[in-house]
This record gives structure tokens, sequence and C-alpha cells, in this order.
């Protein structure tokens, strides 16, 4: 699976430092608001050095990581909805995305220009989520407005129509729509608007430790998000970012070696073994017989596929078999 993220914040909080970092792009960077106009996409690699191992161990011709797509988009300002500043028309370019890491800045210093003149991360939290809310309601009301007119009569419809009022009624009430409950998260309606506050948030804290109050920390935790502290004027390396959004979409890797090629998948967890390997290949899914299978470091302790199986340490596993993270696989099919 494709696993992307879109990059959000308040002008000159450190955004498009963070997207520079990750994907080592020359991008515009300057020290005033609205420095992004358009998004800017950057793919990276999944750092695992798993993969380095195992591609070290086959001395393959090619090594293929997993990747993240990471969308930078114009910062956003109190009121974006309503068009001040760019407005959050841009909020668009990542509906698509698997999760949003909000940037908040909780560094001092005046030398950087602050959009609301003062440095107050739970304020800022609160502006970008209200906007992030906006855009949810226009997505919303559209959908009541066809839902209304589509609904006469078609008992499916009308339980959708009464879903969309209620989920209407929390968000003018400025509560994100991963608060409500699961009955109402799981709806099928409710799935395909892709709603931007549905979406799994990593905050993402651009200063130093002793920059971040507990009361900041508290109120990440009871937004049902996890957080990382980068001071990103000194930061060459944010993997952790990668790592924690693994965690937080309930990732794992598993991989797939030879002399051609190493490679690494991403599935969700807890997957079973066709659609697992339907990632490499959607016949492998429909044709799946089975799967031989061993983990990555008994694989290197081994030294090779051929020794693993003359020792008889591939397990072969059918359908059932639902993957595990750093699993060395390769599938037999029709």
């Amino acid at each position: 699976m494709k696993l992307s993220m879109g990059i959000v914040g308040l002008p000159n909080v450190g955004k498009s430092t963070l997207f520079k970092i990750l994907t080592k792009q020359d991008i515009n960077i300057a020290n005033y608001p609205f420095a992004t106009i358009d998004p800017n996409v950057g793919v990276v690699a999944v750092p695992d050095e798993r993969l380095d191992k195992l591609n070290e161990m086959s001395k393959s011709l090619k090594k293929i990581p997993a990747v993240v797509e990471f969308y930078d988009i114009a910062g956003l300002v109190k009121g974006a909805g309503k068009g001040e500043g760019l407005g959050n028309q841009f909020l668009a370019n990542i509906r698509e995305t698997n999760a949003i890491v909000q940037v908040v800045r909780v560094f001092q210093g005046g030398e950087i220009i602050h959009v609301e003149e003062s440095v107050n991360s739970e304020r800022d939290i609160d502006i970008i989520n209200l906007e992030l809310i906006f855009k949810d309601l226009e997505t919303v009301e559209k959908r009541i407005g066809s839902l209304e007119k589509e609904a006469r009569g078609d008992k499916k419809k009308e339980k959708s129509l009464a879903i969309m009022k209620k989920l209407k009624e929390e968000l003018l009430a400025d509560k994100l729509a991963n608060s409500l409950s699961l009955e109402i998260k799981e709806e099928p309606a409710v799935k395909e608007l892709n709603l931007l506050t549905l979406k799994p948030q990593i905050y993402l804290l651009n200063g130093k430790e002793e920059d971040v109050a507990e009361n900041l920390k508290e109120k990440i935790k009871g937004l049902g998000a996890d957080f990382l502290i980068f001071n990103l004027a000194e930061a060459e390396n944010v993997d952790e970012l990668i790592k924690k959004s693994y965690e937080v979409l309930g990732l794992i890797s598993f991989f797939t070696t030879g002399a051609d090629e190493t490679r690494a998948w991403t599935i969700k967890r807890g997957i079973k073994a066709p659609e697992a390997a339907g990632t490499i290949h959607t016949d492998f899914e429909k044709k799946f017989i089975r799967a031989e299978v061993i983990n990555w470091q008994e694989l290197l302790n081994i030294g090779g596929w051929l020794g693993a199986k003359q020792k008889g340490k591939l397990r072969l596993e059918g359908k059932e078999y639902i993957f595990q993270d750093g699993d060395v696989v390769e599938i037999r099919h029709g």
C-alpha cells in the first residue's frame, strides 16, 4: 500500500523546513507567510536496516525501500475557511492522504515572525483543527444536499442522511470527527468522505524539550493523538517521524529478497497472507496457494534462502496466516 502524509500548520512554524529535511528537495523557505503556494510533494524512503542487511546478504542488483509521500501545503491562518490568507482551498490536496502531520511552533524568539504575533501552541492547534473542521463541514453539507434529493423512499440513503446530519452537528460543536463514536466512524457513508478530522494526527512540536509545557502534552493526548519533539533548526534526520507514522497507522513491513532485488512492502498489521501477497502483485491474491516464510533475522543468521531451505527453516503458511513484521517471504501461486 502507498503511505502518504499531509503536512499542515500555521505559516512560519517549520512546515517547509521539515519537508526539506525529509526530502532533501530545494524548495522555497522564506521568513514570511505563504511562501508555499502550490503543494510540494516529496517521496521519502522508509529507513530500515533490515532491508539493508537483507540486500547485502543477497547481493541484489536492486534495493527497493518502502516509501512515504509527504504533501506540504500552504500555511493556514485563522479564518482560512472564510477566505482569510489563501483560504483553505489547499486542504483538498491532502484529502487522499492516510494521516496528517501538524507542525506546531513551541520555540520562542522574535526574529521569526509569528502570524498571530505571539507564540501560543495550544491556541495554534485549535486554529488549525478548526480550519480542518470547516473543510469537513463543507464536505458534509454537500453530501447532505445530495442525499436530501436521493433519499426519498430509499431506506439505506435515509440512514446515511441521518448519520450525516448527526456528523454535521458534531462538527458544528467544534469536535473532530475522530472523536465520534466508533459506530459513526465505521459507517461506509462516512468513510467514503475521506474527512480530514477523521485521519490520525501526529503533532510535530518544533522546538526543544524544555519548550514543551505539560499542559500541551495533555491537550494532544486528550485529542487522541501522539506527538514528537524536534528542533527543526538543528535536525538533520527525522526518521522518527516515519517510524511514528507506521505506529499510528498500524503498519508493518515484510520483505522479498533474491539476486534481482531486495524489497520492503508495507501492509496493515493483522492482514492475512493472500491480501498481503496482493501488495506484490494483484494476481498473487487471487491465485494464492501458500507462502514460504522466515523471520528476517533468522534468515540472516543462516546466511541465505538456500541454506534456510536445506535446514528446513522455511515455514509453509496457508491462507489463514497473518503476516508478521519482519517476515521474509516467497509466494507460491497458481
